[in-house]
């Protein structure tokens, strides 16, 4: 049993990142076709690709459906860079309604959130998302929070299930180690020094910080963990302000240079439903809003931004474009929160993608 987990067999519903969206987690369902218990008349099956919480107005209940799904039966999961954060108790943007250290910060951008206060609530929690894998597998499908990089996967097929967060930590731990040889440590304070205001600052850019790029860049170089669940970096021509954060690292389209014949579903990566893609990386350049992307058209991002509803919610800004998905497989259609529903595109080299 190991951190690659099989697929269970059948139709499959994958449902993209909810980030505390309980509401539109509950309205997909129902638009899928589950009763409440979570069975489907066709005997299908839900996927969750993970990132279950943070930003949402109630992340608690999320994680509490999702496990009652799984536990039943009717659903199997992974885990995401957001569960990952959790479980080492490292408190990132949104995650204020299990962190006290985040509330002050988070309630200016996310008004109200349900919080987990209760410990057994907090120990169920860690519980169940420790026991998650982070990819599931079969023979016309694969699953993965970020990335699916062969290099990587092959280290995770080694690792136990249950292990998530110790086999983080034991990455994390050797990074930390080359970045004390490299005195990253005392480069980031030096920076620091020249610039103290919050990286969260989204008023002030700062320069381009080399030690804090080199930070980041280390960890994904050496954590095959933090690849699967984030996804493969680089270092970006100049700083950008992207999840409520100046970064100094960027994603990289990794599926362009993904080779196999398996298709592969990722969330993770914040795709639009409007014809332009907006992603500071321009990972979805010239790829449809419901296309297959990838060099050989067969990796398709169900991340449709819902994580983004909260925030805009806060700011009376317009959301009615980010939306909770699920792709259904083999059909290979979409269906979104609203009921709406989406045929999936080929992929081209054009914003202009044809049918399939």
């Amino acid at each position: 049993m190991s951190l690659i987990q099989p697929l269970p067999p059948g139709p499959l519903d994958i449902v993209g990142d909810i980030h505390g969206e309980l509401h539109a987690l509950q309205a997909l369902l129902r638009h899928l076709g589950y009763d409440e218990t979570g069975r489907h008349p066709q005997a299908r099956t839900l996927v969750f690709v993970g990132d279950f919480v943070d930003r949402g107005p109630d992340s608690p209940g999320v994680v509490d459906l999702v496990q009652r799904l799984v536990e039943g039966g009717y659903a199997c999961a992974i885990a995401g860079n957001h569960e990952i954060n959790l479980l080492r108790h490292d408190p990132k943007d949104g995650a204020g309604w299990f962190f006290e250290e985040r509330i002050a910060s988070d309630t200016a951008k996310y008004s109200q959130f349900a919080r987990a206060t209760n410990m057994l609530q907090r120990a169920r929690i860690e519980t169940f998302l420790n026991s998650l894998p982070l990819g599931l597998e079969r023979h016309d499908l694969r699953v993965i929070h970020a990335a699916w990089h062969a290099p990587d996967i092959a280290k995770a097929r080694q690792m136990p299930l249950g292990t998530a967060r110790a086999q983080y930590d034991h990455w994390e731990a050797k990074a930390a180690q080359v970045a004390r040889e490299q005195r990253i440590a005392e480069h980031m304070a030096e920076e620091n020094a020249i610039w103290p205001h919050s990286l969260e600052d989204g008023e002030r850019c700062p320069p381009f910080l080399q030690a804090h790029c080199n930070n980041e860049l280390n960890k994904a170089l050496i954590n095959p963990l933090k690849v699967l669940t984030c996804g493969l970096e680089r270092q970006t021509p100049e700083p950008f302000f992207a999840g409520n954060k100046w970064r100094f690292v960027e994603r990289v389209a990794w599926w362009n240079s993904y080779t196999e014949d398996t298709p592969v579903v990722v969330g993770h990566y914040w795709r639009s439903t409007l014809p332009a893609q907006t992603t500071h990386e321009g990972l979805f350049r010239n790829v449809g809003p419901f296309a297959w992307h990838g060099g050989r058209g067969n990796v398709f991002c169900v991340d449709y931004s819902v994580g983004a509803r909260a925030q805009a919610r806060t700011f009376n800004r317009p959301h009615a474009h980010m939306k909770l998905a699920a792709l259904r497989w083999p059909e290979r259609t979409l269906v979104f929160d609203d009921g709406s529903t989406h045929a999936t595109n080929a992929f081209m080299q054009s914003a202009q993608a044809q049918p399939a």
